[in-house]
């Protein structure tokens, strides 16, 4: 731990260091400012946002991860570089050591766009990799554990410097531990394990906030259809919080699809939050599908004391997802939908993408023919906005992956768990283009009491926060594991079936033959659960006979086999190829391929370059043969 006075020198500087400006005095106003521009790399939400971009500092730990190399915290500049956020500082990194993990310093000096004293700040962070503290000019803001999710921190008033520079410094640790989200270890032969490459750093975006007295802290628009003739239902429910120092008068109006929304006036107290509903019907909807991605723009403002203080802006669209004798239906017609997994991942900045590389992800999975996209974790807001006008469908998951029994019989990891599920809903709820709020994945295949009592809570969380949608849990596609009673509260049973390129538990799905047979094993223990295969895939690096694994002429053979399967079976809602893309897992990793090519997972359909495999037009044209909709 760092003294007071180490990190007195680091936040503020100190005389007899005057010289070392770049770490003790204070900066130009002009570089103060650069990159605090107002507005959001996404279109949805308040108008209050400020992107902190532009320039960053970054620099190691030196105390907690340098002294093997005689590097201790000293006072000098040495160290730190230039960077740009949103940044994973291991990005290219496929050591071992950086898979490890390690602790990082951002910092960032900014001025106030706003110096008026009535008015408060937060801080906004995308998503943060994985533990962070932050202080602003010294003081501690606050903490956060946790990736992929947003976090929001208030600045206190006392820390802030109205007319002047502010400081921003945040300590983040990605050292990953085996009740995290994703778990990380170490193998029996030493190497460091986990679901996918750990990338350090500030992973997307960091905003301020400005808040004028008050702030909508949330916004929810939720349609509800019972037919796909019906006339909808929509509740629009704006959470606003008080900032001020006295009780104050809000009130909250809006407008969708043409129509006002008068959500009413209260008086909210110091500190306090108070609700306001109001809720429309819309007699003939144009509803939301992969086909005809219909969105309607709902628009708020908040009024404090007889002045608009705030705006927020939302798209949302009108559609019905039912379960039915084993299907699952989209605005009343069953569908086979079809998609691709991915991961957020480019070979230059790792999970730190921006705009044009997420514009190529969905262009990407619209290309192949997909209406289904999937990670395993929350995707980017503006991935969401794009599958919404795009018409992509999300199986939208949380990073509770591959947790064993004996991490889920503590009652703070499951607490800890049903809290991403709770955050994950509260984040992409009015996002049409969610499918399914996914739980987990690959959790024991033989779940015990611990696992049970996850499984009801977290299920019980998401259809608390949001009825309108199917939850969903993806297993491990052994046919030893049976049919599981702590299933129930799961609506959509996903199936991670790679039979025929692993060999399983005991070799069990070492034939491709026995697939056929175990989907029919799974379809009788469910029968009122829909079921999607949501991941198969086969390693390709290379060209070579059609029966050696890893060559491209085995991956088209596996490809053009499962799919026949799943063609065959008309009750399946769905089968998601795993993945659309290469991206990086975790040194030595081989994917079953024996002759891989770590740390790439090489079952992607692109390489991590770009280039399409043979098999990606074996896909293709079997999504764009496959009636997706209405089938």
């Amino acid at each position: 731990m760092h003294t007071r006075r180490q990190l007195s020198l680091l936040f503020a500087g100190c005389a007899a260091l005057a010289a070392l400006a770049v770490l003790a005095a204070p900066v130009a106003p002009a570089l103060a400012a650069d990159g605090v521009t107002r507005g959001a790399t996404y279109s949805d939400g308040p108008d209050n946002r400020y992107l902190l971009g532009g320039t960053w500092l970054f620099r190691f730990d030196r105390e907690d991860v340098g002294v093997a190399q005689g590097f201790q915290f000293q006072e000098t500049t040495d160290g730190w570089t230039s960077k740009t956020v949103p940044d994973a500082w291991n990005a290219g990194d496929n050591s071992a050591a950086s898979m490890t993990g390690t602790i990082g310093y951002y910092r960032k000096d900014f001025r106030l766009p706003d110096q008026r004293s009535r008015m408060s700040w937060l801080l906004r962070f995308e998503s943060v990799n994985y533990r962070t503290k932050v202080w602003i000019n010294g003081k501690r803001v606050g903490r956060h554990t946790g990736a992929y999710l947003p976090f929001e921190l208030r600045i206190p008033d006392r820390a802030l410097k109205r007319n002047g520079v502010n400081r921003l410094v945040m300590r983040v640790d990605n050292r990953r531990r085996v009740d995290d989200f994703p778990p990380s270890g170490v193998s029996s032969v030493g190497d460091p394990t986990g679901g996918w490459w750990n990338y350090g750093g500030l992973l997307r975006e960091v905003y301020l906030k400005r808040v004028d007295e008050v702030n909508a802290s949330s916004v929810l628009v939720r349609p509800k259809l019972a037919c796909a003739k019906c006339a909808a239902s929509v509740l629009a429910r704006v959470t606003v919080r008080n900032f001020a120092r006295h009780r104050t008068r809000v009130s909250v109006s809006g407008s969708l699809a043409g129509r006002s929304l008068r959500l009413g006036t209260k008086a909210i107290g110091r500190g306090r939050s108070k609700v306001f509903d109001a809720k429309i019907k819309l007699r003939r909807p144009r509803l939301w599908s992969p086909s005809k991605p219909r969105l309607y723009r709902a628009r708020f403002a908040v009024s404090a004391g007889g002045r608009e203080v705030q705006r927020y802006s939302l798209h949302t669209g009108v559609r019905a997802l039912k379960i039915r004798r084993g299907r699952l239906y989209l605005n009343g017609k069953p569908v086979s939908l079809r998609g691709v997994g991915l991961h957020e991942d480019d070979p230059k900045v790792g999970f730190a993408i921006g705009s044009a590389r997420r514009k190529q992800i969905v262009a990407q999975a619209k290309e192949i023919g997909a209406t289904v996209i999937r990670t395993h974790y929350p995707m980017h807001p503006e991935i969401h906005e794009l599958a919404d006008r795009r018409g992509l469908m999300i199986w939208s998951e949380v990073p509770v992956y591959n947790m064993r029994t004996a991490a889920l019989k503590q009652v703070s990891v499951r607490k800890r768990a049903v809290h991403e599920v709770e955050q994950n809903v509260l984040a992409n709820r009015n996002h049409p283009s969610v499918l399914v709020w996914s739980i987990g994945n690959e959790l024991p295949s033989k779940p015990g009491a611990s696992q049970r009592d996850y499984i009801k809570r977290a299920a019980r969380t998401a259809k608390s926060l949001d009825p309108t949608r199917p939850v969903a849990l993806a297993i491990n596609g052994y046919p030893s594991a049976g049919c599981r009673w702590a299933y129930a509260p799961v609506e959509v049973i996903g199936v991670n079936s790679y039979f025929g390129w692993y060999q399983g538990p005991r070799g069990q799905i070492a034939d491709r033959a026995a697939l056929s047979g175990y989907l029919d094993q799974v379809r009788k223990c469910y029968r009122r659960k829909a079921i999607i295969v949501s991941e198969f895939g086969a390693e390709a690096n290379r060209s070579g006979p059609v029966q050696e694994k890893g060559t491209f002429e085995f991956q088209q053979d596996f490809v053009r086999y499962h799919l026949g399967v799943y063609a065959s079976k008309p009750w399946l809602s769905g089968a998601l190829y795993w993945a659309l893309q290469e991206f990086r897992v975790r040194p030595n990793w081989n994917g079953g391929n024996p002759l891989p090519s770590p740390p790439l997972h090489t079952k992607g359909l692109l390489a991590f370059d770009g280039p399409k495999k043979p098999a990606w037009f074996d896909v293709q044209n079997s999504f764009s043969s496959t009636r997706q909709l209405g089938g």
